[in-house]
């Protein structure tokens, strides 16, 4: 596990572009470092070989910590240039953030937007936490902003969702807002 974290390090560090990485990636990094910080924990602390080991997990430990920073910054500089980042070159718990700094750049640009106007009250407003929706197209279960599992959702289903989950179907022509009045 050693030189595949490297090369993903390395190949991070070298390029501009976000770089792919397979996608049970993480899995394989948590369950290295815990491996490599049980087998320290069962060593007699001044022997040769405990020391290698501390040596190797701080470097472990390092290249992973420089390998998120520069896989965040990257996705929050593609995000404020307005960019957006494929989900197929994030692993899977990386897409959460993109798809949480996405809105955040665009709420602030919405903002922008608003103050730019003279409308200083509707830019501050606060958005829903959630949203009713009527979807135009059959829809397989997720899993909510919230992390709760929504669906699945036929066409014409009507439900409350998270508001980022509904600005996405909305946004898509999948579902449409459906106004309440009171």
């Amino acid at each position: 596990m050693y030189k595949e974290l490297y090369e993903a390090w390395r190949r991070e560090k070298e390029s501009t572009e976000i770089q792919e990485l397979p996608d049970d990636f993480y899995v394989k990094v948590a369950g290295y470092i815990k491996k490599l910080r049980e087998e320290s924990r069962m060593l007699d602390e001044k022997s040769v070989k405990a020391k290698i080991l501390r040596r190797k997990t701080g470097n472990v430990e390092a290249m992973v910590r420089e390998l998120l920073q520069l896989r965040l910054e990257k996705i929050v500089r593609k995000a404020l240039k307005g960019e957006k980042v494929s989900d197929m070159v994030l692993v899977q718990e990386e897409q959460p953030w993109n798809r949480k700094l996405a809105s955040l750049v665009e709420e602030f640009q919405s903002f922008s937007n608003e103050l730019l106007r003279g409308r200083l009250a509707k830019a501050l407003e606060e958005k829903p936490k959630t949203v009713v929706v009527r979807f135009l197209k059959d829809v397989p279960a997720i899993v909510g902003a919230d992390m709760k599992t929504y669906g699945p959702f036929m066409a014409e289903d009507v439900a409350t969702l998270p508001f980022e989950n509904a600005e996405v179907f909305i946004r898509r022509g999948v579902a449409e807002k459906v106004e309440i009045s009171s």
